[in-house]
């Protein structure tokens, strides 16, 4: 078997169960993204060089008591803020060309951070004002495979100038640009025609986050695994490497995603 045709069907698979999980009901949303976070914890803690069965009965122990808790406000932004926290930690990681290691605490509070409350946090997107609404998660994915299309396609035809070349040599500036157009308009369309929301603007900004920071999390990943001298997170993908290769920028996503909502909340809007 060839490796694009590995590739398409490996792919495949993935977005069929990932649909088919989102879908049927938020138990077996849980339930998939719960079996993602023990694949992702265990390529996490050989990346960063962490005790993989702390992080593991902790990652589980954590996400089974909390991943359906959104109404707990005060704990839900808690969550939301240390991951928001962590997330721009990596953030000045990424930009800092000399800086490669963290202490042994600080791989620990990423993991927390970057990788559990994340994954913790993908389970309250869905929850609209009716209850469990999979049009929301899927169309956060929509997003997100938008913005890499068009920056791909955006950039191999126009681009030019590199994004970020010391990291990730192919993406442009003219890519990112690209995609930030297409999500946004892709954004107005789902809002409009899918979500049937009632302020559409609000699916603007939520575009504006995706294309960013799924850009930045792309990023982020990609210096994890150069600092650590490999090529793909796992192999449990043919084609496409390990569940953090697949899921990296909606891990990155998320939190924002959830600071949004937050605000909305405490403004009542």
């Amino acid at each position: 078997m060839n490796e694009t045709l590995k590739r398409a069907i490996s792919g495949a698979v993935y977005i069929i169960l990932l649909l088919t999980c989102i879908l049927y009901s938020r138990e077996s949303l849980a339930l998939l993204f719960g079996l993602f976070l023990a694949i992702a914890v265990y390529e996490f803690a050989k990346i960063l060089k962490i005790n993989f069965w702390v992080c593991f009965v902790a990652s589980l122990v954590a996400y089974y008591f909390l991943w359906n808790k959104e109404q707990w406000f005060t704990t839900r932004t808690i969550i939301v803020l240390f991951s928001v926290g962590i997330a721009i930690k990596l953030l000045f990681y990424l930009f800092n060309h000399k800086k490669s290691e963290f202490h042994t605490i600080t791989r620990y509070f990423i993991w927390l951070g970057y990788l559990l409350c994340s994954f913790i946090l993908i389970n309250y997107v869905p929850m609209g004002i009716n209850g469990y609404n999979p049009k929301i998660l899927i169309s956060l994915f929509i997003l997100i495979w938008t913005n890499d299309t068009f920056a791909y396609l955006v950039g191999k035809n126009f681009g030019k100038r590199k994004l970020f070349p010391i990291i990730s040599p192919k993406k442009t500036i003219e890519g990112f640009i690209g995609g930030l157009v297409f999500s946004v308009i892709s954004g107005i369309i789902l809002a409009e025609y899918y979500i049937h929301a009632k302020f559409i603007y609000f699916w603007v900004i939520i575009a504006v986050i995706v294309s960013i920071f799924s850009t930045l999390g792309d990023l982020i990943e990609s210096k994890f695994k150069r600092v650590a001298g490999i090529k793909d997170s796992g192999n449990i993908m043919p084609g496409h490497g390990g569940v953090l290769d697949r899921l990296d920028s909606i891990i990155f996503v998320i939190p924002f995603i959830n600071l949004f909502y937050l605000i909305l909340h405490y403004l009542q809007l």
